[in-house]
């Protein structure tokens, strides 16, 4: 792996899980696999510490670990794993849309925990909605174990893989690992649990002590307490299914940018947006959406039928997809015929005609549609970098393949000193690459061809680079602003506590702003800054997660081609 990497899921698990799990996280990953006992050399922590680091890491599916042929257990780190905790606000917002709350704190608390029963689950996000609630509300526990089950049948959530049960009857040594499997049927199969009662609110810390304190009492005395109707059966967050709906949502937002964004004269003016291409207005009405619906009801139907890495959907019908749109769309058979033409005519074949069977069989292209993804974000960048004129030298490149330096000043009608200029700084910056072509063995200069051209896969891995370089820059900037302003940021939380008290217990509004002054002005402008710096930093980090996302995903994509 790369240094960026390195780095970046250096600050991952260092700022998730603390300095230990970091250090025995960033040993795995820069030395490969390695047993507990180099492990323990490497580090220099005690074997104890390791071991707690380990058991961190393999909960949360960060290491894996293989027994091998001499009985040794080795541990590996699971390094695009660990880089998947930049894109958790992602998943959780995603379960939020679909969900609403209990799908978002029901994922949320799955990626907090690793993984874990459903009961588990399910009690503990009811008793975090019942405490958001109004009193004498309570929040029950067969809503959320509804919301819980739709997760699952929708692929959002899986079972982990279980040891087998070994014989009782046998003598044979235990082996020094489990080997954990499960299958194919059983990896979304809800248990059929009762899960009755309501959600707690959380009662005072003293009472939560005393509470814990006789739970673990009761366990270390081997008291009978009452096993979970689940026990054994745990339950993770898919990660490849959020990014299938990840990869839906930006090919859908695609379609509907292409082929649904109709600009009109403003005799009314409803909206206004501003084109990257020109300096004038456009104003857009909103249109109605009904290439980017077509498309999305395809992909719906096959979300779940379709493999992740698949190229292409599995074939659906005219007919299937005119029974599949939603209910409230008015569209005719007919309209949906012509729709469903003009996707599979136009020139970047997002969708496909298969066949002609009833009404015609269509399929989503999942890699052509990634590729273009990846390209217009390359696109993209060299325009936002280097100009438009940049980026028509780069477009052309894309449509032409490989050109000679006196045709692409031909083609681009640039003169031949800046297209000269623009292909070198391009050229510099390994976003285009340069191909000799000799007549002769000899490879003399004379007597070669010299054509430019664009290696797509090779600059998306290069921007891929740059954009873990950028998120480690992004993170390590809100960790000093964080730094450079702690004790303020203790001392605003100090006087939201005394507020919160005194609140509580019915003080008068003098008492209250007598303590808000305890921050001054200059200190709360500081605040207000600190604040705006790290929302834009957060904002950023999103932002080039996104882009990050189609650069892996046509990478992997286009890898996974024969």
């Amino acid at each position: 792996m790369t240094q960026a990497e390195l780095r970046l899921c250096s600050l991952l698990l260092q700022e998730h899980f603390g300095e230990i799990v970091e250090k025995v996280g960033n040993s795995l990953l820069r030395t490969g696999p390695r047993p507990l006992r180099l492990l323990v050399g490497d580090t220099g922590l005690l074997p104890d510490q390791v071991k707690k680091a380990l058991c961190v890491l393999i909960q949360h599916n960060l290491v894996r670990y293989e027994v091998q042929p001499r009985g040794s257990v080795e541990y590996e780190a699971r390094s695009e794993r660990i880089l998947r905790i930049l894109r958790y606000p992602r998943y959780i917002y995603t379960a939020k849309t679909l969900y609403g709350d209990p799908g978002e704190l029901l994922v949320e608390e799955l990626l907090l925990h690793g993984h874990l029963p459903m009961s588990s689950a399910v009690a503990r996000v009811a008793n975090r909605l019942t405490e958001t609630m109004e009193d004498g509300k309570t929040m029950d526990y067969s809503e959320v174990s509804n919301t819980f089950v739709r997760l699952a049948d929708t692929h959002f959530i899986q079972r982990c893989p279980t040891a087998p049960e070994s014989p009782r009857n046998t003598k044979a040594p235990p082996p020094p690992a489990p080997t954990l499997a499960i299958a194919e049927k059983d990896m979304y199969t809800v248990p059929r649990l009762s899960l009755h009662g309501k959600g707690k609110r959380r009662h005072s810390c003293d009472e939560d002590e005393e509470r814990e304190h006789k739970a673990k009492k009761q366990k270390q005395e081997g008291g009978n307490s009452e096993t979970p109707p689940d026990d054994g059966i745990y339950w993770q967050v898919n990660l490849e299914r959020f990014h299938q709906h990840f990869r839906d949502q930006a090919l859908v937002s695609a379609v509907a940018s292409r082929m649904d964004q109709v600009c009109v004269a403003p005799t009314s003016i409803p909206t206004l947006e501003l084109s990257s291409s020109h300096s004038n207005p456009c104003f857009f009405f909103p249109p109605i959406q009904t290439s980017s619906e077509v498309v999305r009801t395809m992909l719906r139907m096959s979300e779940v039928t379709t493999a992740s890495g698949a190229s292409h959907t599995q074939p659906l019908s005219s007919n299937e997809i005119f029974r599949a749109l939603p209910a409230g769309y008015n569209i005719g058979k007919q309209v949906l015929d012509q729709y469903l033409a003009l996707l599979a005519d136009d020139p970047l074949e997002f969708v496909g005609k298969s066949g002609d069977s009833g009404g015609g069989t269509y399929s989503v292209n999942l890699h052509k549609a990634l590729v273009s993804l990846a390209t217009a974000t390359l696109e993209s960048i060299v325009e936002e970098r280097f100009g438009s004129r940049c980026a028509r030298i780069f477009r052309l490149l894309l449509r032409k393949k490989h050109l000679e330096q006196k045709q692409v000043e031909d083609f681009a009608m640039i003169p031949a000193k800046e297209a000269k200029d623009m292909l070198y700084r391009m050229l510099s910056e390994n976003l285009v690459s340069l191909q000799e072509i000799p007549k002769t063995p000899d490879h003399a200069p004379s007597r070669t061809f010299y054509l430019y051209t664009v290696n797509v896969m090779a600059a998306a891995r290069m921007l891929l680079h740059r954009c873990y370089k950028s998120v480690a820059n992004l993170m390590e900037r809100r960790q000093h602003e964080m730094r450079e302003n702690k004790r303020l940021l203790e001392k605003s939380q100090r006087v939201e506590a005394i507020l919160a008290s005194m609140q509580a217990t019915g003080a008068e509004a003098a008492q209250l702003h007598e303590v808000e002054e305890m921050i001054t002005g200059p200190e709360r402008q500081q605040l207000e800054n600190l604040k705006r710096n790290v929302n834009k930093i957060d904002a950023s980090e999103n932002q080039v997660d996104e882009t990050i996302f189609v650069l892996e995903s046509f990478i992997e994509s286009t890898m996974k081609r024969p």
